[in-house]
């Protein structure tokens, strides 16, 4: 039996720093270093180096012109852009999906949607299960989307922190509404209802987006206040 390849040190280190930055302990617009990032990832600086081009790419750390490192502090333009893009391509995948999905993907939903309903109604609300859940629910729409395309493009800006520090700051009664909203989104795609689909994902989203803008406008006028 052949011995399965060890993982190469830049994707060891792609993946720590990654999930360093999207846990939320990098604040944004905190500088980095590659002595740092090493640190973090326990590999050389090499390889730190490949990976945080990677992360460039996706727009998680950013290079100032001086070739200093941060982590991505977005305008609120690029914040809109960000989920505007995201309404286009997961309204485009849901409605794919309404056409192509499976039962064995509908019933993978509904089974999502239970474990979904239970990490909001956990007292106090369980964000880190409902954020794994929401993960998982719209990775199913989005393999059951049959678009290769899709599948590339999409995980950049559904993985961007901005997710999670939306969903961070939801109210009870907004998890509900979300968790009501991907119910509805199964009766769609029972319904093979593309339009119907497309519709509640693109509200879906845009929901989202107001919720981190008028939160972020907060945070960003507290910190001023304290400055």
């Amino acid at each position: 039996m052949e011995k399965a390849a060890s993982p190469r040190a830049s994707d060891i280190a792609y993946d720590k720093i990654r999930q360093f930055v999207l846990s939320g302990r990098a604040e944004p617009g905190q500088q980095l270093t590659e002595e740092q990032l090493a640190r973090i990832s326990g590999v050389s600086r090499t390889p730190v180096r490949e990976a945080v081009r990677r992360l460039e790419n996706e727009l998680l750390i950013v290079r100032s012109d001086s070739k200093r490192l941060f982590v991505a502090d977005w305008s609120a333009d690029d914040i809109d852009e960000m989920f505007v893009l995201r309404g286009m391509l997961e309204g485009h995948a849901a409605s794919r999906a309404a056409r192509n999905i499976t039962g064995r993907q509908i019933e993978e939903l509904g089974r999502i949607s239970d474990l979904l309903d239970a990490a909001v109604r956990s007292s106090p609300p369980d964000v880190a299960a409902f954020l794994a859940q929401n993960r998982n629910f719209h990775e199913v729409i989005l393999e059951a989307a049959r678009s290769p395309r899709l599948s590339a493009m999409l995980p950049m800006l559904v993985e961007q922190p901005v997710v999670r520090r939306t969903a961070a700051q939801y109210k009870t009664d907004e998890l509900l509404q979300s968790a009501r909203e991907h119910r509805e989104l199964i009766a769609a795609f029972v319904a093979r209802d593309s339009h119907w689909a497309r519709a509640v994902m693109t509200s879906h989203i845009r929901r989202a987006f107001h919720v981190f803008s008028s939160t972020a406008k907060r945070h960003k006028e507290q910190r001023q206040a304290n400055d």
